[in-house]
């Protein structure tokens, strides 16, 4: 283990500016987001980017957090460690997604320490692991082929074995979902229990819709049709990762058009995504992309899982399962699909909060973390 803590270099900054600069914008025809990022608004956040973004002053937010490297396996796994004043505090793994970051976990790292400097119970308290999937920020890039959520899932079983932990609870969202769903698969022992922000799962296929109620039909489909439209970016990505790689690499607007549009398509907002999420994080995120150059590296996820040619998902998860449901999440799985592959113990749906729940609603997100946990605790 060694000590972490972020630092770009001023010469990373200036080059930062310079090709923000220099950016050669294309036209654009339709509706604003109609065929993709609108330019309008790309405009002024790069304006802001270039001009009024402080990085020092995220990074040093970032900083509040004990980090450090793991050399496990041969990987140099990045993870916040912030553990709770508590001594009852339970160990808590949180995983990020595509295109989200550790970045995500700001508002609520705190919330889930020290709940009681927020009206909760300090019996709800959690240490808090926050790793960077290898590939994604401060984590090195996998060196070979093959590396996907499940073996994701089996490297950070190892860091929290590494951290001292031998038991402890795992939560995730988007690709965070498929690796801590895996973890519980593999790791039943020491995984008390999982929440799940989006649940990935199998229509049956004998009567699918057997025991769903119109409702649930309802918001399920409407989900699906909605995300018809929003699926490119999984081609892409899931087949030719690297020759997307050379654009996104080289051009800091390209590769915040590439992340702003699903930001923009995935939070719930009713127009304006800065009403869901602020400049500041949104662009936070992109900047660890770019400083640390595993954009690339984190779009080749796509491809590996698609072309991992073991069982996708598990069969059946039994580690108790708690699900949270936000309106404006991707996709909304019936209950009763989510039952057959999973042993559901908490199901609920929260009043508002998108696909990056973290960023959106970090105090509904950490309640509900710790009203599903409390009784497994």
């Amino acid at each position: 283990m060694e000590p972490f803590r972020i630092h770009v270099a001023d010469e990373a900054i200036r080059d930062l500016h310079e090709r923000l600069d220099r950016t050669r914008w294309p036209d654009q025809v339709g509706d604003p987001w109609v065929y993709g990022t609108d330019s309008t608004y790309l405009r002024e956040l790069c304006g802001y980017w270039r001009h009024s973004f402080d990085w020092r002053v995220q990074e040093a937010r970032l900083n509040r957090y004990p980090q450090w490297i793991l050399a496990l396996d041969d990987h140099r796994v990045h993870c916040i460690h912030a553990r709770s004043t508590h001594a009852h505090a339970q160990p808590l793994l949180i995983t990020h997604g595509w295109p989200g970051s550790i970045v995500e976990f700001q508002g609520i790292i705190e919330r889930l320490t020290q709940p009681e400097r927020f009206g909760g119970d300090p019996a709800d308290a959690f240490h808090v692991v926050c790793p960077s999937i290898p590939g994604y920020g401060f984590s090195k890039a996998p060196a070979r082929p093959g590396f996907q959520p499940r073996a994701c899932a089996e490297l950070f079983a190892k860091l929290m074995l590494a951290l001292g932990y031998d038991r402890y609870f795992a939560q995730g969202g988007d690709v965070g979902s498929a690796v801590t769903t895996w973890l519980g698969a593999l790791a039943p022992e020491a995984v008390r229990g999982i929440h799940l922000n989006l649940a990935f799962v199998r229509a049956p296929k004998e009567d699918p819709f057997a025991g769903v109620s119109d409702a649930e039909r309802a918001r399920f489909e409407a989900r699906r049709d909605y995300m018809a439209g929003e699926v490119g970016y999984q081609h892409i990505q899931g087949t030719k990762p690297q020759t997307l790689g050379y654009a996104l690499n080289d051009s800091p607007v390209g590769l915040a058009g590439w992340i702003i549009e699903k930001f923009h398509r995935w939070a719930q907002h009713d127009g304006r995504l800065e009403d869901a999420i602020s400049r500041d994080d949104l662009l936070t995120n992109v900047s660890v992309y770019w400083f640390t150059q595993t954009i690339t590296s984190s779009v080749r996820m796509y491809y590996e899982s698609r072309h991992y040619e073991g069982r996708p998902w598990p069969e059946r998860v039994a580690v108790p399962t708690a699900v949270a449901n936000f309106p404006g999440e991707l996709a909304a799985p019936p209950r009763a699909w989510v039952e057959r592959q999973f042993n559901l113990v908490h199901w609920s749906h929260l009043p508002r909060g998108g696909h990056f729940a973290a960023l959106e609603v970090p105090e509904l997100l950490a309640d509900d973390i710790c009203e599903a946990f409390r009784l497994l605790r």
